[in-house]
């Protein structure tokens, strides 16, 4: 199972890369693993999907900022 600091560090690398771009870049990706059946590979990308839709998010209403 990867760490989730290696999800994070992940995300951040791809998101440098790809910019407004990493999200979808990582959807096609997990999309192509799924179609080879590599369900594994697939459920790693997932997570870092999501750690790249949370870093590019917007700060929601009544959040507190840090």
């Amino acid at each position: 199972m990867e760490l989730d600091a290696d999800i994070w560090r992940a995300a951040k690398a791809l998101i440098d890369q790809y910019g407004d771009d990493a999200a979808l870049w990582v959807a096609h990706r997990v999309a192509a693993l799924i179609t080879e059946n590599d369900c594994a590979e697939a459920t790693i990308w997932t997570r870092v999907h999501a750690a790249i839709e949370e870093l590019q998010r917007g700060r929601r209403e009544g959040e507190p900022i840090n």
